[in-house]
């Protein structure tokens, strides 16, 4: 299992954790019924308002309180996410070597080439920023 990285404290997500939070990065501010709508698994709301107050004591969810309904909302970017999960799965599998990990994908066939001209977009701006 990927450690922990000291740069990002953020705890890991289990499956419906990570499922919560990507239709809240999807569909924006949304209460627990709307989100225990949108999942493809029948679940009840309180399971669903469980999940939401563990991702808010994790730090990637916050809500507001309209009248007594609380509305949640992402608290931390998708890309911040993706980010540290890409770190963990590089330390896991390639000590610490992302390029290492992204040769593996764009050696693949699992990238279309739409995807592949982004990657390489992505890379010339960051070569840019850095010289």
């Amino acid at each position: 299992m990927p450690s922990e990285s000291s740069k990002d404290p953020l705890p890991s997500l289990g499956e419906l954790e990570a499922a919560v939070l990507h239709l809240l990065w999807q569909h924006g501010t949304s209460t627990a019924e709307e989100v225990r709508a949108r999942l493809e698994r029948p679940l009840k709301e309180s399971t669903v308002r469980t999940v939401l107050r563990r991702l808010e004591e994790k730090g990637y969810v916050q809500h507001e309180t309209e009248g007594r309904t609380f509305r949640f909302f992402a608290a931390t970017p998708a890309e911040r996410v993706a980010e540290r999960g890409v770190r963990g799965l590089a330390n896991w599998l390639y000590q610490g070597s992302v390029a290492d990990l992204l040769v593996g994908f764009v050696g693949s066939d699992d990238l279309k080439p739409a995807e592949l001209d982004r990657l390489a977009e992505l890379i010339d701006r960051a070569r840019r920023k850095r010289t």
